[in-house]
């Protein structure tokens, strides 16, 4: 092996991920192995190490594949930058969580009532929220957008409601396979199916406006809190799965 580089099984090892996700990374162009050897063995030097670092606390905190690719390959990177805003959000999880801690310790002693504020994600989505824009800021004066408007201003009670069950009936389907990896072919399938879904009921969902969509299923909070009634992480998946299929597209 080359003096100074890890092969991927190491590497993927030492990151706690597994080699399946770093030929993923290396798929969508986020995460290159610094040499390939001649029997297509990938090898990793300090500068990789360096970046999966970066791609692993983007992921930690919430982001999506494309999101992190789009800010890591912009001209304007600027990887000190980057942790700082990263030790931001990691600290306002951090005074989250002690909240939490102390309203439990109390709760258990008796010593107050309900304190539900300790829930409030409103300050880290608002942080994260610096990172992208919402869906209506970048479609709001499309011809997609205005379709959406005309359509559904034809909708009924019933409509809205066979609509809903359809919905919930495809977040259904993505939690029961959240835990796979996006690139699996049951998962990609459910993208598609989601994509087609939004296009037969609301407006033509181009790539470009599902990829924005996926992003917006992790920085909105409240998109985050409705899909993930059908259960905890049901929202990454959706948006992971996305931001893959829309990145080989």
């Amino acid at each position: 092996m080359t003096q100074g580089f890890i092969g991927i099984g190491e590497m993927a090892k030492r990151a706690g991920v597994s080699v399946r996700t770093l030929r993923h990374y290396d798929a969508i162009g986020l995460l290159v192995p610094s040499e390939v050897t001649q029997t297509g063995y990938r090898l990793y030097d300090k500068e990789a190490a360096s970046r999966l670092e970066q791609i692993l606390y983007f992921r930690e905190l919430g982001f999506a594949l494309d999101e992190i690719k789009a800010i890591m390959q912009s001209p304007d990177y600027d990887a000190r930058e980057a942790m700082r805003r990263q030790k931001q959000l990691l600290e306002l999880q951090r005074l989250r969580i002690d909240a939490m801690i102390a309203r439990l310790d109390e709760a258990m002693m008796g010593k107050s009532s309900p304190v539900l504020e300790v829930f409030d994600m409103s300050e880290i989505e608002k942080t994260k929220r610096q990172y992208a824009e919402e869906a209506k800021e970048r479609w709001g004066d499309t011809a997609a957008w205005k379709e959406s408007e005309k359509r559904t201003a034809q909708y009924g009670k019933a409509d809205w409601q066979n609509i809903q069950s359809g919905m919930e009936a495809l977040f259904a389907k993505f939690a029961a396979v959240r835990d796979l990896e996006p690139a699996d072919e049951r998962v990609q399938q459910l993208v598609r199916d989601w994509q087609r879904y939004i296009t037969d009921h609301f407006y033509a969902c181009t790539d470009e406006i599902l990829a924005g969509l996926g992003r917006m299923y992790m920085e909105d909070e409240r998109f985050r809190a409705n899909i993930d009634r059908s259960g905890e992480g049901t929202a990454a998946c959706m948006s992971r799965a996305i931001a893959y299929c829309t990145a080989k597209r």
